[in-house]
């Protein structure tokens, strides 16, 4: 099925399954804070304004020094990208034509870049029952290759791995000169995260990808940041275009990284809903991933695909991520963000609509 291949933008997927757009709708395709951006950094835009007629600083310098406190890592081993999809399609030129292997599901972002650079593709498919993987059966799948992409928070399900499990493979890929890339773009979500940005300094084939667009609500501006051992980055950065973080992006990202209370209450809002939405659902017979972050899979387990639910919500007026291009999903789930309570309340009346249908 030709879907779209990411989330937001809901008038695409209108127009692709012919179904006419309602005059409203709620987008829940993607993982964006619903809190919205800062308060801080509403009352600092008007002062970006003067800052807009000279070049960014290529560098970074001010943000990087920010990110090494926070992350315990030197500057030389921090790359700031326009977003986390300029620093994976980065990855992809410098491991062109290696042997990759994708933890999945996962991103789909992982897999078109690797295809784009000629890289041989293989994949660990997790179990849908605990959607954990086996240690032997991972070990053996190491075998011969060169580069693992893991996404932890897990984006399709939510799913966080624990620093126990995620040393534990640390160390085994660094046993056989694998690449490590963790993606922890929704790591800021968890409100038990313990961090591995430190064990870069120790492990030099260790590849951290963060993005500061989800939690701080600013998918618009662009803006992530990779940790890896110096001379990774400067591999990556020559084939990085120059200035390709603009002055607001810039900005923006140190006055988000400031604000410590504004994370604090958006994990506290997003347990509260998710646990409300998941009450929900076990009460009218949903299955779903036991998330840990800010969205999460969902599906009717009456249904063998979710095609009638998708289409159904669409109707509706709801918004959901399809899953066509999540191997090993392939539209057998669909993924929700949690969003506003009012639109929370709005996806379960609907969901209950659907459960009542004749």
């Amino acid at each position: 099925m030709n879907l779209p291949q990411h989330g937001s933008n809901p008038q695409y997927i209108y127009d692709k399954m012919g179904i006419p757009k309602p005059d409203k709708w709620i987008d829940l395709s993607a993982n964006i804070n619903p809190l919205g951006p800062p308060d801080n950094l509403m009352k600092r835009w008007v002062d970006f304004y003067n800052e807009i007629s000279d070049y960014p600083d290529p560098h970074a310098l001010l943000l990087k020094k920010q990110i090494a406190k926070i992350t315990d890592v030197d500057i030389g081993s921090i790359l700031i990208g326009n977003g986390g999809s300029e620093l994976i399609t980065l990855l992809g030129r410098v491991f062109a034509g290696k042997n990759v292997l994708i933890i999945e599901p996962a991103f789909s972002e992982y897999e078109k870049v690797c295809r784009a650079n000629d890289c041989r593709i293989f994949y660990h498919q997790l179990n849908e029952s605990e959607w954990k993987w086996e240690e032997n059966e991972m070990a053996e799948k190491l075998d011969d290759m060169d580069v693992v992409f893991l996404c932890n928070p897990n984006n399709p399900t939510g799913i966080h791995y624990p620093y126990s499990v995620i040393v534990k493979l640390i160390k085994e890929c660094a046993q056989r000169n694998i690449f490590l890339i963790v993606d922890e773009a929704f790591y800021d979500f968890l409100e038990d995260y313990v961090p591995i940005t430190p064990l870069v300094n120790k492990y030099e084939h260790l590849i951290i990808l963060r993005s500061m667009t989800k939690m701080f609500a600013i998918p618009g501006l662009r803006l992530g940041y990779m940790l890896a051992n110096q001379q990774i980055i400067e591999k990556l950065t020559t084939y990085q275009p120059h200035w390709s973080v603009n002055t607001l992006a810039l900005l923006a990202g140190q006055v988000c990284l400031q604000d410590g209370a504004f994370v604090q209450n958006t994990t506290g809002y997003i347990r509260f809903e998710r646990e409300r939405l998941f009450s929900f659902f076990r009460k009218e017979g949903f299955a779903f991933s036991p998330s840990q972050v800010n969205f999460y899979l969902l599906r009717d387990p009456l249904e063998k695909n979710q095609l009638s639910l998708f289409e159904f919500l669409l109707r509706k007026g709801i918004v959901p991520r399809h899953t066509y291009n999540f191997p090993g999903l392939e539209g057998k789930w669909l993924r929700f963000a949690i969003k506003s309570t009012e639109e929370n309340n709005q996806l379960m009346e609907v969901l209950k609509d659907w459960k009542q249908r004749p």
